[in-house]
């Protein structure tokens, strides 16, 4: 979340980044929480003062009593007991106040980076590069989930049956090659420098909290009411969360992270082709890349992570394009934001399959996550994450733009991981 200080001496600037991503009432929520702001403070100057006069009078009850001034040590006694209400009352009402403040910075996003543009929706996104052959399929080009059920590697009906619609049920050469893309990602990221982890596929509420799902997306995650506990919606939240609390070494930055999840989101899809089959799910795979950075070389770093998924995409030989976000399309949390899509010739249309982002201190606010820097002074890190890959949409992708009349040909880099070439 943002820093009061930093709304504080940078109002306009705040308003000005609100702006770019149509934030409602920016002005009237700013004003309120510098108000709160100013009550918190207040109260706890007057708390400080209640609790000085309280120690020094109890200082001096203890001379009186010792000097024989019973009188007058008995008298003290009574004000501090008034002292003692009054810091009670105090203490509330500064709890009060904080709690307050919390809330109210809960549900402003982050400020835009100075590069995005201002816009309200996906159809004000900036391609900024392509690279990649789209093929020509011939008229008798199949959609991937008719190829799914053709080549019996996918079952979209029988995950139907056991748990609902977006659940799918992979197969034979379709389970084993998404196996192949989750090993091969792992090792791309890990011959990158990031080091693979796995980590809980349930997180509690602090965590969810810590990198922005919670309180804003409840609605979208799944929640085990019993235990408190929410399925994560992508592996950012619990790899992030590894350093919540942390005050990390200067000399430790980056820290690089990569791990293989399941992901779940409960978000309601509309009707229609650009939601069948793997287009959107309730549970899916994907791999992702989490960095921690020094402020001064976070932009840097996400250049390298984009070129990095750049090196994926050319590796699978997948047309793509990439897109830096609008404001209106930046998620609640990010300050930059690049999308990547690949186009899928069949459905003739881009699927979003990655999204590097810069969070900058955002999230790093929430985690309580620092460094000490050379000045010996705590500094909140900045904090990035990209998919790398998500699954469903790059095997949506290689099932179309690779079929054949003979079948559905595997991306050369990935034959060593699957052990075969070819489904037919």
């Amino acid at each position: 979340m943002l820093q009061v200080q930093f709304i504080r001496e940078n109002k306009q600037a705040v308003l000005d980044g609100l702006a770019k991503r149509n934030f409602a009432n920016a002005e009237a929520i700013i004003n309120e929480v510098l108000t709160s702001d100013e009550t918190r403070r207040a109260t706890q100057v007057s708390l400080d003062n209640i609790l000085a006069e309280s120690n020094k009078i109890s200082k001096e009850i203890g001379g009186l009593f010792k000097s024989g001034e019973v009188q007058k040590a008995n008298l003290l006694k009574e004000k501090t007991g008034q002292l003692k209400e009054q810091s009670k009352q105090l203490t509330e009402a500064l709890n009060t106040a904080a709690d307050t403040l919390q809330e109210l910075l809960y549900t402003i996003p982050n400020i835009p980076h100075a590069s995005v543009k201002a816009g309200k929706s996906e159809e004000d996104n900036e391609k900024i590069f392509s690279e990649g052959i789209i093929p020509e399929l011939g008229e008798n080009a199949l959609p991937h989930w008719e190829l799914a059920k053709k080549y019996d590697i996918i079952d979209f009906e029988l995950g139907t049956k056991i748990a609902g619609a977006g659940f799918p049920v992979y197969k034979g050469k379709g389970a084993r090659l998404q196996r192949a893309l989750i090993n091969y990602f792992l090792d791309k990221n890990t011959d990158a420098g990031y080091k693979e982890v796995q980590v809980p596929h349930l997180v509690n509420e602090a965590s969810g909290i810590a990198t922005g799902q919670l309180p804003d997306k409840e609605g979208q995650m799944y929640h085990s009411t019993i235990d408190d506990l929410y399925l994560i919606p992508t592996g950012e939240v619990p790899i992030t969360n590894i350093h919540r609390n942390d005050l990390v070494k200067e000399a430790d930055l980056p820290i690089k992270y990569t791990g293989y999840t399941p992901c779940f989101r409960r978000e309601a899809g509309s009707y229609g082709a650009h939601v069948r089959g793997l287009n959107r799910l309730h549970q899916f795979d994907k791999v992702e890349i989490v960095r921690v950075e020094h402020p001064d070389n976070s932009y840097h770093a996400l250049s390298g992570m984009v070129e990095h998924i750049k090196d994926i995409l050319r590796d699978l030989k997948l047309p793509y394009r990439i897109l830096r976000l609008c404001g209106g399309d930046t998620g609640f949390t990010s300050a930059l934001t690049f999308d990547f899509e690949l186009y899928s010739t069949a459905q003739e249309r881009w699927l979003e399959i990655s999204s590097a982002s810069n969070f900058e201190t955002y999230q790093a606010n929430r985690l309580k996550l620092r460094f000490k820097n050379k000045d010996g002074k705590s500094q909140f890190v900045h904090t990035l994450n990209g998919s790398s890959l998500a699954l469903p949409r790059v095997l949506a992708g290689i099932l179309e733009n690779y079929q054949t009349a003979d079948g559905i040909k595997i991306p050369e880099v990935l034959v060593p991981y699957c052990g075969f070439d070819m489904i037919d």
